[in-house]
């Protein structure tokens, strides 16, 4: 059974880690892990530096949030994550507005683009193993093939809210995953967590056990 207490202020009790991220997708995946934990979402500035290559900026997003959330509570571990999509190498953050979005879904209709989730966890030193640094960090890349979406669509799906508070004004686990025509790499990447690199952390961490052969 997993315990999940989303607060606001100080964890009732110690849980097994901190969830420093509002998004429920992320909840609802790191849950599969069995792990009690609670949430704390981080307060950041998620501006790109000049120059900032996408690979950078979303590994960085990481751990900046975990490590905003670890200076609170020193004696917890916590994890953190994020996630940008990303066109010609650009990235599409989440839209500020219904024309935001449109601008978007239309430059991803019929195109590849990637999706990059990094994914952070601080260890205090009481806490860590040989097997894990004090910050250790995963990036999972998935590619992502979009359908043609037609403009009817694309206005259905703004006008389902769906898109807004989505990198890359879209959510593959909806109505969008009906446009997808392929996908290579990890699904649960492009949902916001990525489970296999989530569990080499929480493995090395030692929260969780090796999966047997």
């Amino acid at each position: 059974m997993v315990t999940l207490t989303i607060v606001a202020a100080e964890p009732s009790s110690k849980p097994d880690l901190i969830l420093a991220s509002a998004s429920p997708r992320r909840r609802e995946l790191l849950a599969r892990f069995g792990l009690s934990f609670e949430v704390l979402p981080a307060d950041i500035d998620e501006s790109t530096h000049d120059d900032e290559c996408a690979e950078h900026y979303v590994v960085r997003m990481a751990e900046e949030k975990a490590l905003a959330v670890a200076q609170r509570y020193p004696e917890q571990i916590v994890l953190a994550a994020d996630t940008s999509v990303v066109l010609d190498g650009a990235i599409l953050g989440k839209p500020v507005d219904q024309g935001e979005a449109k601008n978007m879904l239309e430059a991803l209709s019929d195109r590849s683009h990637q999706v990059m989730s990094a994914v952070t966890l601080v260890v205090p030193e009481a806490s860590r193993s040989r097997s894990i640094d004090a910050v250790a960090s995963r990036l999972s890349i998935t590619r992502v093939d979009f359908a043609p979406l037609s403009p009817a669509w694309i206005g259905r799906y703004i006008a389902s809210g769906d898109p807004m508070d989505k990198a890359g004004a879209y959510g593959i686990q909806n109505a969008a995953g009906l446009k997808v025509q392929r996908i290579d790499g990890s699904y649960s990447g492009v949902v916001g967590l990525p489970l296999f690199e989530t569990g080499q952390l929480l493995i090395a961490a030692g929260l969780v056990e090796r999966a047997r052969e």
